[in-house]
């Protein structure tokens, strides 16, 4: 694996931004993500790695501390990553000359895994290094800005680590016709903050909790409920959720002839989970002609965030404020 600063010439400098965090000491340097040494340099990684301390090649940061960018507590890190290519730092890889360069999960085309800032990243791969390229070493992307969200809160206001990996395939023909081939990884591992993980402290009220740990990691996602798919006629991006969900008839035509609501309000400070869609489709209980369990693809909603959808629509769907037993 790479993970020291080239001695040779490089388009840029690296920068040795030394950042504290509570396992180790983060320094932005090159590393190679893996694959075999002889092609582990057509492109690397130049992050503040800090992980393993004795030889670093990921980044795991608790949420708030130096190596967090955003330095809040808010159930989210922050970190920021550049890819590099033709690197010349380390003398047992000789390659040179870059045909290709793709980012898993960067393509918008129904893949559940799609992630904008792959994408983001694929787009300034194109434009900074912009293969095919040729022997010059070192050509690097401005950074991009990764944010890891923690997982939960759930029962007992407790969360867990949570995770992003970076993959990017490289390829590269140099002269006499064969094929090589550079598989890299990078992980970003974002911890919970110690002092515990109050969704007081992460969110605004309700509707911000559901909007941000349900709809955003579960829904709103490539070939779901996202502004392109719009599966069932329904956006749950932030800015669209709210307004279709409460008081919309659905496209489904059984919970539409039942005289369900995606979400129902009966009056100021009331609603119904039993006459409301959204509700059914997460418990599965669903009657026939009303499809099948959401999400679809994955494991069923975590219950107490369920009871958070219950109990906010039996308060009347507001969009401010704390409804009691969600936070």
């Amino acid at each position: 694996m790479l993970n020291r600063p080239s001695s040779m010439t490089l388009c840029v400098a690296i920068l040795m931004a030394v950042m504290l965090s509570r396992t180790s000491t983060a320094s932005a340097l090159m590393v190679g993500g893996g694959g075999s040494p002889k092609t582990d340099c057509l492109t690397v990684f130049d992050a503040d790695v800090n992980y393993p301390s004795s030889k670093p090649k990921s980044i795991r940061c608790v949420d708030g501390d130096p190596c967090d960018l955003d330095g809040e507590v808010n159930g989210s890190c922050q970190f920021r990553v550049s890819v590099c290519a033709n690197y010349a730092g380390d003398d047992r890889c000789a390659l040179v000359g870059v045909d290709s360069v793709v980012v898993d999960h960067a393509l918008d085309n129904g893949d559940r895994r799609f992630d904008p800032e792959f994408q983001a990243l694929q787009s300034r791969i194109d434009g900074s290094i912009d293969p095919p390229n040729g022997e010059q070493p070192g050509p690097c992307t401005t950074a991009t800005n990764f944010h890891v969200a923690v997982l939960g809160p759930f029962a007992n206001d407790a969360c867990k680590r949570g995770r992003k990996d970076i993959r990017i395939t490289t390829r590269s023909t140099p002269i006499g016709g064969k094929l090589y081939k550079d598989k890299d990884k990078l992980q970003l591992t974002c911890e919970p903050a110690p002092a515990g993980c109050d969704p007081n402290s992460l969110y605004t009220g309700t509707f911000d909790r559901i909007q941000r740990q349900i709809f955003n990691q579960t829904c709103a996602v490539s070939g779901c409920h996202d502004s392109q798919s719009q599966a069932g006629g329904m956006i749950l991006e932030v800015g669209a959720a709210y307004n279709n969900l409460v008081g919309v008839t659905p496209t489904n035509a059984a919970a539409a002839a039942a005289g369900w609501k995606r979400v129902m309000t009966t009056g100021p400070g009331s609603g119904d989970p039993n006459t409301s869609f959204i509700y059914h489709k997460l418990t599965g209980d669903l009657q026939s002609g009303m499809g099948q369990r959401m999400p679809l693809i994955g494991a069923s909603l975590d219950p107490v965030l369920i009871d958070i959808i219950r109990l906010w629509i039996e308060a009347g769907a507001p969009d401010m404020g704390w409804v009691p037993g969600t936070d």
